[in-house]
């Protein structure tokens, strides 16, 4: 197996996402890179090759405890949408960089779309999975496996 860091083949899943992911003036690219202790997002027009606007922990205003957890990647979510409203911008392409949709990411991005960038995208379905799920719930009687009846063997 090759000797290869996680940020090499972070950096190759990320070229291979960002050939499929681009920004234009109508529909911006949100670039998100999160390292250990800080998480960076910004919103990029490809077209024209400039950052319209960007938020991190680093920032003064933005700093807490730590930047390297989830609050810190929800405040920053949060800080971005309100920043891309305010230039006009409600719709974006979300570029993972490369990170897997999860933890720091994810929470990133639930709290952009909360703050009201992608409302088309809000995630609400979670609330409603539970009550699907109770809808579809068979009951199973006595001889039955997944809705089927079994078959009955010999006993000896």
């Amino acid at each position: 197996m090759a000797n290869t860091s996680r940020a090499i083949v972070r950096e190759a899943i990320h070229r291979r996402i960002r050939r499929k992911v681009r920004g234009s003036g109508d529909r911006p690219r949100l670039a998100v890179y999160r390292s250990l202790n800080h998480i960076y997002a910004q919103v990029v027009d490809d077209q024209l090759g400039k950052t319209i606007v960007s938020a991190s922990t680093t920032e003064k205003d933005l700093r807490g405890s730590t930047g390297g957890n989830v609050d810190a990647a929800r405040r920053i979510g949060k800080a971005i949408a309100e920043r891309a409203l305010e230039k006009g911008i409600s719709s974006v392409v979300f570029d993972r960089g490369g990170y897997l949709y999860h933890g720091r990411i994810k929470a990133l991005t639930d709290a952009a779309r909360a703050a009201g960038l992608n409302k088309n995208e809000l995630a609400a379905p979670a609330e409603e999975e539970p009550a699907k799920a109770a809808e579809n719930v068979e009951v199973k009687t006595e001889g039955q496996v997944d809705g089927k009846a079994r078959k009955k063997t010999k006993k000896q």
